[in-house]
C-alpha cells in the first residue's frame, strides 16, 4: 500500500521536525518547508495528500499559501489544515472563509493531530471515489447514448430504463447502495449492441433467422465487454439476463423464475415498457395504457409477478413517469 504523502509547512524548525517526526513514526511519508513560498516549490516536484501550514511565517504566510494552493486547479481539492499559535476567533474565521477543511491551534496533542489528519485524509478518500464514480458514470452514459444513436426511436433509452427501474426498485423496498448497484446494469443493459450492424438495427423489414440470431448474441457480448472490470461487477447479471423470461422462453441461457438475478428481472421489465412506447422503424408504438395492459397480461410468463405488482403499485401512484 502506497503511503500517504504530507506537507509540513512551519517556520519553526523544532516545531518542524518535531511534527515531521511524530507523523512519520505513524506511517505517513512527510516533507517540510520552512514558508509558503518554499512549499510551492517543493509542489513542483511531489504531490501531498495533505497539507498542515502555519499562518504566520515569513514571505509568504499561511493564507497566501492557502490562496496559491487553491488558484491551481489541480489543487483544488487538497485537504488543507491550519496549524497556528493564535487563537482568536477572527483568525480562526478567516481561515474556515476560505475553505480550510480544519484549523488547529498549537501546542496541539498528539492524539488530537492525528485524529484530525486521519480525518481529512479519510474524508478526501471518500470525495476522490465519488468523484471518480460520478465521472464513471457519464462515460457509461455517453456510451450507451453513441449505441442509442446508431439507431431510430432509442434515444435515452437508456435513461429512461434507469429511471423505470429505480421506481420498481423502490416499490419492493430497495434503496441507498442497492438502487446505485442497479444503476450501472440498467445504463449498460445493451452494450452489447455495440456489435450488431446499424443497418440490422434501422431495417424495416422482419429480421431473418440468421439476423435474429445475431440480436440474441447481444446480451453475452455485453456481458463478455464488462465482465473483467471490477467496478462493474454488479452489471453483468443484468447485462447477460435482461432478456430471460419468468416461464423460461428467453435467452441466452433460458432461465426460469428465481434464478434470473432480480436486478436483471427489474430491468427486464423497465426496459420492455420503454421499448413497447417508443418509436421504432419496424412498427408504431403503443399508448402507455396499450404497454401497461400488455405488461399485466405476461405477468407469470415474460415477467415476475411480484414485480407486476410493483409496478401496478409505482402506477398507481405515479411513480412510473411518462414520456
Amino acid at each position: 500500500m502506497n503511503q500517504e504523502v504530507l506537507l509540513i509547512v512551519e517556520d519553526n524548525l523544532v516545531l518542524r521536525e518535531g511534527l515531521g517526526l511524530l507523523l512519520e513514526l505513524e506511517g505517513f511519508k512527510v516533507f517540510t518547508a520552512a514558508n509558503g513560498r518554499a512549499a510551492l516549490e517543493k509542489m513542483n516536484s511531489i504531490n501531498p495528500d495533505l497539507i498542515i501550514s502555519d499562518i504566520g511565517m515569513p514571505e509568504m504566510d499561511g493564507y497566501a499559501f492557502f490562496r496559491a494552493v487553491r488558484n491551481r486547479p489541480e489543487w483544488v481539492s487538497l485537504p488543507f489544515i491550519f496549524l497556528t499559535a493564535r487563537g482568536e476567533k477572527e483568525d480562526i474565521l478567516v481561515g474556515k472563509d476560505l475553505g480550510a477543511e480544519d484549523y488547529l491551534v498549537k501546542p496541539i496533542a498528539h492524539e488530537d493531530l492525528l485524529t484530525a489528519v486521519r480525518a481529512r485524509l479519510s474524508r478526501s478518500q471518500q470525495l476522490r471515489v465519488a468523484q471518480l464514480r460520478q465521472a464513471y458514470e457519464i462515460s457509461l452514459s455517453v456510451l450507451a447514448s453513441a449505441i442509442e444513436a446508431r439507431t431510430q426511436g432509442t434515444r435515452s433509452h437508456a435513461k429512461t430504463v434507469v429511471t423505470y427501474a429505480f421506481a420498481l426498485a423502490e416499490q419492493i423496498g430497495w434503496h441507498g447502495v442497492r438502487l446505485e448497484q442497479l444503476r450501472f446494469g440498467a445504463i449498460l443493459h445493451d452494450v452489447g449492441m455495440i456489435h450488431i450492424s446499424e443497418a440490422m438495427l434501422v431495417q424495416t423489414e422482419p429480421l431473418t433467422e440468421t439476423e435474429w440470431s445475431d440480436i440474441k448474441q447481444h446480451p453475452l457480448t455485453g456481458s463478455e465487454i464488462i465482465k473483467d472490470i471490477p467496478y462493474l461487477a454488479t452489471a453483468v447479471p443484468v447485462v447477460r439476463f435482461h432478456h430471460e423470461r419468468w416461464d423460461g422462453k428467453g435467452y441466452p441461457d433460458g432461465l426460469v423464475g428465481e434464478t434470473i438475478p432480480l436486478t436483471a428481472r427489474i430491468v427486464t421489465l423497465a426496459d420492455a415498457l420503454d421499448a413497447m412506447v417508443a418509436e421504432r422503424p419496424y412498427r408504431t408504438p403503443r399508448s402507455l395504457e396499450e404497454a401497461y395492459l400488455e405488461i399485466l397480461r405476461n405477468s407469470g410468463s415474460q415477467f415476475d409477478p411480484n414485480l407486476v405488482a410493483a409496478f401496478q403499485r409505482a402506477w398507481g401512484v405515479s411513480i412510473i413517469p411518462t414520456r
